[in-house]
């Protein structure tokens, strides 16, 4: 079967599984960054998740000479006017320090009334070949931030990021759930369809 090559821009393994799992219907050859030896690293100096992700899908894509799919996540806290943010990862100043961040995070909101406790993840997906954006979606999900820490899976800010529907933290929910409503979720699913028709406009059988 023809199959068109997919370089994926993230070290992250947790997002790297959850795109293969979705993907894994698709003729795409799935492509790291550790499978390139001269690539350098695309600064995120966008101010929003959308530009952050656009700025890496194109400068990879241009770099590696193939489809390129990037993306940019994290939290906004409205009691917070939208922090962290695109800081999500280095909220604390250490970047992906995940015990501070959320120290930071619980200490800001430590007189914010429950009512006024909202926030939602983001995330941000592009999709680009070399010298042009093909689309860049986005994914919500809404919930509020929790005074003490739950559950013990999931990552980031997971444990304080209280999920109504399911009456759970996002570290309580098993992952499968999680995946099922998460804000990477719903961006990956509209990229997945972005992605079967470029490949039936190339050529390729879906």
């Amino acid at each position: 079967m023809k199959t068109r090559k997919l370089l994926v821009a993230t070290g992250n393994q947790k997002k790297l599984k959850e795109l293969q799992e979705l993907l894994s219907d698709l003729p795409l050859e799935l492509l790291y960054l550790k499978d390139f030896r001269d690539l350098r690293e695309v600064p995120e100096t966008g101010a929003t998740f959308e530009e952050n992700a656009r700025i890496k899908a194109l400068g990879y894509a241009s770099q590696a000479g193939c489809l390129t799919l990037a993306d940019d996540s994290g939290l906004c806290v409205d009691a917070l006017d939208g922090a962290p943010g695109v800081l999500s990862a280095r909220f604390s100043g250490h970047e992906k320090d995940d015990e501070a961040n959320n120290r930071k995070l619980i200490e800001l909101m430590k007189n914010v009334p429950d009512a006024k406790r909202s926030a939602h993840y983001t995330a941000a997906v592009a999709l680009a070949a070399p010298g042009r954006e093909i689309v860049c979606v986005t994914g919500d999900v809404h919930g509020f931030i929790g005074h003490e820490p739950r559950g013990s899976g999931g990552f980031g800010y997971d444990p304080y990021f209280f999920y109504p529907p399911f009456g759970q933290t996002f570290s309580e929910i098993p992952s499968a759930r999680k995946h099922e409503v998460s804000h990477r979720f719903k961006a990956l699913t509209q990229i997945k369809a972005v992605l079967e028709a470029y490949l039936r406009d190339s050529g390729v059988r879906v």
